[in-house]
């Protein structure tokens, strides 16, 4: 199964967490905390397909960690 990117299917070994709704990406983390890498990996995710919102949990901090991002069409 390939990954659709700008009207192309590649070829990727990539397989999101969970897809929710057929509308919302998630990716799992069990690290000690969230960094900005991790949410650029997701970002990235979301650029290459064709969801335009994820939830980023993180299951390894003290307590519960959550971000939800959003990527869509720039305007200006």
């Amino acid at each position: 199964m390939g990954f659709p990117y700008r009207g192309k299917l590649l070829n990727t070994s990539y397989r999101a967490d969970f897809i929710c709704f057929e509308s919302m990406l998630v990716e799992l983390k069990a690290i000690q905390t969230l960094t900005s890498t991790d949410e650029a990996q997701v970002l990235n995710y979301l650029k290459a397909s064709d969801y335009g919102k994820a939830l980023l949990v993180n299951f390894g901090a003290r307590s519960l960690e959550y971000k939800r991002l959003v990527f869509g069409p720039r305007k200006g």
